[in-house]
């Protein structure tokens, strides 16, 4: 159909038709609507209206709208009488319930087609009370909120701060929110505000700040989209929690556990210091008693005897220390298949010259991950070593130890597998909580105790399965979702 056809289309509706759909229009509006004359009378309103400021009939618009007895000292009505001109105008009234409201009026002119004289004013009124109200609401609710609140724009600068936020770390508006949070210079590694950014949606990380006076603060994090109406996101909130004094609670218990641990192997390593005691008297009596009899090979026996129970008390001392101080691992992506295939390289000799197979089986598809690989290559060599001594033990020959990587759901898995002498049930219950060692007087009863310190400070667990006679198998298992968040929490 061509313009002229659908303009006679127009055209042609009736004018019944026009007094309705005008008529609709009217009383559909989302406004409240008034007609008002020169003398201040309301003539019309639409339903709206009515609802809002009650009966309007036989009264005048100062009194309908305001309960007043004469005309407004402002009133914008008499503004349009006066100058023909539409005027905007806020205004504070009372409903029909006595309640006072604000709202914005706009008043137009009608205009006499016959004089082109303004016999009325028409009154479009949007209540904005409720609106500012919850904006209050909304305001009070940002700012009390007990947690950190913070808007990101585009270009990751810090467009609005709660009171918490802006108590706690340092004035941010207009502020790149990685230098106020973490005192970057550079956006932060696995932003989450970056992700929600890209793709819309919530994203969720613990992460470590940096607030007033160099305080350090761990807080979780939770990023969601505020949307433009083209579905493009114009900005970030970010929503979080400070676990500051969480993490010192969970710190404590560790320290108490490995304190607890410590406590106890000093009781177990009262009798081993016992003995090493014992064999340095014995070694310097027969070094005095070479000596005095002049005979070089007691001297060279009891040297031998304090240079044998030097090295113990240095092994035990070193072994000890590593124990017992606490320390973060330093955590980096590794490969564990690299780590595993440089201790089968540091014990392949010591494993043949005792006719022990030694050999590794790794998941092709195992992926790097956060770990202290001077942690991690420490509970492996004591397991490795613990393994080969069970072999030994075990007097039989085909012994075999077997180191494993490989995933399991969300965990990275270590095990160090041997078909040796195994663990009785008893001591199979306090290996990892007393001093416990399977070398005589050749160790320490350290190693398992700190393998599992290591693996807790990664967030992981050490699991042991054997049977007296029937080998061992040592698991540790480390959650990669938290190997991640203590990598994150490492990055400020």
């Amino acid at each position: 159909m061509g313009k002229q056809n659908i303009k006679n289309t127009v055209t042609q509706i009736d004018k019944n038709t026009k007094e309705q759909i005008y008529e609709e229009l009217y009383q559909q509006v989302p406004f409240n609507v008034a007609v008002i004359d020169r003398n201040f009378n309301v003539v019309d309103a639409n339903n709206n209206f009515t609802e809002y400021f009650g009966q309007w009939e036989n009264k005048k618009c100062y009194d309908v709208y305001k309960k007043l007895k004469k005309p407004c000292a402002d009133c914008p009505t008499g503004e349009v009488f006066k100058n023909g001109e539409p005027v905007v105008a806020d205004s504070v009234g009372i409903d029909q319930h006595g309640r006072k409201t604000h709202y914005v009026a706009h008043v137009f002119p009608i205009h006499n087609k016959d004089n082109d004289k303004i016999d009325y004013v028409m009154e479009m009124t949007r209540t904005i009370t409720e609106t500012n109200r919850w904006q209050q609401e909304y305001q009070i609710l940002f700012d009390r909120v007990p947690c950190y609140v913070t808007v990101i724009g585009e270009d990751y600068r810090i467009v609005r701060a709660n009171e918490a936020f802006r108590s706690n770390f340092e004035d941010a508006l207009g502020k790149h929110c990685y230098k106020v949070y973490k005192r970057r210079n550079s956006r932060c590694p696995n932003c989450p505000a970056a992700k929600t950014f890209k793709d819309g949606k919530v994203h969720r990380s613990n992460q470590i700040g940096i607030g007033k006076g160099n305080k350090e603060i761990h807080y979780q994090v939770s990023t969601s989209a505020l949307m433009r109406g083209s579905g493009n996101v114009a900005h970030v909130i970010e929503i979080s929690n400070d676990i500051t004094e969480l993490k010192r609670l969970e710190n404590r218990v560790i320290e108490a556990q490995r304190l607890s641990a410590v406590g106890q192997t000093v009781a177990g390593l009262a009798h081993s210091i016992k003995n090493i005691l014992m064999g340095l008297e014995g070694g310097k009596f027969i070094v005095s008693l070479g000596l005095t009899k002049n005979n070089n090979a007691m001297i060279n026996q009891g040297w031998e005897m304090l240079e044998r129970n030097f090295d113990k008390t240095t092994t035990l001392v070193k072994d000890f220390l590593s124990f017992s101080k606490g320390r973060l691992p330093e955590l980096r992506l590794i490969s564990p298949t690299d780590l595993i295939k440089e201790i089968v390289d540091l014990y392949k000799d010591i494993a043949a010259q005792s006719n022990i197979n030694l050999c590794f089986e790794i998941d092709s598809n195992i992926k790097q991950a956060p770990l202290d690989p001077a942690g991690i290559h420490t509970c492996l060599t004591n397991l490795v070593s613990n393994a080969i001594d069970a072999c030994l033990m075990a007097e039989r020959k085909g012994t075999q130890v077997v180191i494993k990587a490989y995933e399991q759901g969300d965990k990275l898995i270590f095990e160090v597998i041997d078909d040796g002498s195994g663990i009785d049930y008893e001591l199979k219950q306090k290996i990892f909580t007393t001093f416990f060692t399977t070398k005589g007087g050749g160790g320490t009863g350290l190693g398992l105790l700190t393998t599992r310190k290591i693996v807790q400070e990664h967030g992981g667990k050490i699991l042991v399965d054997s049977k007296e006679g029937s080998g061992a198998r040592f698991r540790m298992e480390f959650p990669r979702k938290r190997l991640f968040s203590l990598y994150r929490e490492r990055e400020v």
